[in-house]
């Protein structure tokens, strides 16, 4: 018996057809969902009723938002758990415990339990094969009765579809991790060793085909697991480029954090003490932190704000950490976005820069506020003002 007569049965059951308002929960995983969700609208809701659907393959509801309930339907995003539902909800406050544990409904974040969902590599891995990889496989083979897999039909047939999503997002995350890397040490010798070391593993790692990375990317983006965000330059205007940021912050980190401590295991570095390497890892995990709170701010901005542009811009010499666009006013704002908890003038060198600031209003109308954001309190300093991360992310 198909899913949907079951279903009709249990309506007709109710007296008079009182039935108003009606819950499901994991309707995706009835086997004929997809190809027949418009039976939910066009039969049920035509009704009178309203209806409530919830399920975990979060791609099957968008396949069928954009086949059988194409403008019949309003969809709420659960995938993405803003820093401002993080805290309220949660009642887990500070942007370091959001970096930490962000990105799904768990208290682990209070009590540091290692068996959370984000407290450790291994556990996040886990997370992405059952909530991620098994989440696209499901829909694809509910989808057009499984005529949709295009070109991951020969990994999926091979059974190494879980292994290849799995990859794809941890190669997400190292990619971030080495840039981390490279941009804390520069020139030292640090970074040529670690960067090479890096790159290495990323060479023994599995090889992914070019086409399925991106037909996968297409489905995390979906998921609403990863977002591009633009990377603007001045005064190449015609340089256009973007980076991948990660909407579940925990299990960037904890990929992130194994990465480098894994790093620092290597027999090249050995030589340091463990004293040093200590003080390596700490400061490479406070780069991480603070790389990815930029990133948070980026995100967070960009869907809070969806009619305006924001993007991170670039010169020949430094950059602006975020630029708000208003297309409708012809106006921006800048910003500097640092980890730190101080307020130094060094921070805003760029924002007072007289020549960066001048592409920028020709390039995106006059320069209506200049800021900086950081994990200290809110005022200002030498004309800039200083925004607390943790309540600009709530304002949003």
């Amino acid at each position: 018996m198909k899913s949907y007569e079951t279903i009709w049965e249990i309506f007709n059951k109710c007296p008079n057809n009182q039935m108003r308002d009606v819950f499901i929960d994991e309707v995706t995983l009835m086997e004929d969902f997809i190809e027949g969700a418009a039976l939910f609208s066009d039969i049920y809701a035509s009704s009178g009723m309203k209806i409530v659907l919830s399920g975990t393959d979060s791609l099957g509801f968008a396949f069928s938002k954009e086949e059988q309930l194409y403008d019949r339907c309003i969809m709420m995003h659960t995938t993405f758990i803003p820093y401002r539902e993080f805290e309220e909800v949660l009642g887990i406050k500070g942007i370091d415990e959001y970096i930490r544990y962000g990105g799904t409904m768990s208290l682990s974040g209070v009590n540091y339990n290692e068996d959370a969902i984000f407290a450790s590599s291994r556990s996040a891995e886990e997370y992405i094969d059952t909530a991620i990889a098994k989440n696209i496989q499901h829909s694809l083979k509910m989808y057009e009765y499984g005529g949709h897999f295009r070109s991951l039909l020969d990994l999926y047939e091979k059974g190494e579809l879980t292994n290849v999503i799995n990859r794809v997002v941890e190669n997400i995350n190292h990619s971030f991790t080495r840039r981390v890397v490279e941009r804390t040490f520069k020139s030292h010798d640090i970074a040529v060793t670690a960067s090479n070391l890096l790159r290495d593993r990323e060479e023994q790692s599995i090889q992914i085909e070019d086409y399925h990375m991106a037909q996968i990317e297409e489905y995390l983006t979906l998921l609403d697991l990863i977002m591009k965000i633009d990377l603007e330059s001045l005064p190449e205007v015609n340089r256009k480029e973007s980076v991948t940021v990660i909407t579940q912050p925990g299990m960037r980190y904890a990929q992130a954090n194994a990465i480098v401590s894994n790093l620092l295991l290597d027999a090249k570095f050995s030589e340091l003490s463990l004293v040093e390497r200590q003080r390596i890892l700490d400061r490479l995990l406070s780069e991480i932190r603070g790389r990815m709170m930029e990133d948070i701010v980026l995100l967070e901005t960009k869907i809070a704000h969806p009619e305006k542009k924001v993007f991170k811009l670039q010169f020949a010499v430094g950059e602006f950490d975020m630029v708000v666009f208003d297309p409708k006013e012809l106006n921006c704002k800048i910003y500097e976005v640092k980890y730190s908890k101080e307020q130094v003038p060094e921070q805003s060198r760029h924002l007072k820069d007289e020549e960066k600031c001048a592409m920028t209003s020709h390039r995106y109308g006059e320069i209506t506020g200049k800021y900086v954001i950081y994990r200290g309190e809110s005022g200002s300093l030498e004309g800039i003002q200083y925004l607390n991360v943790e309540d600009y992310l709530k304002s949003l």
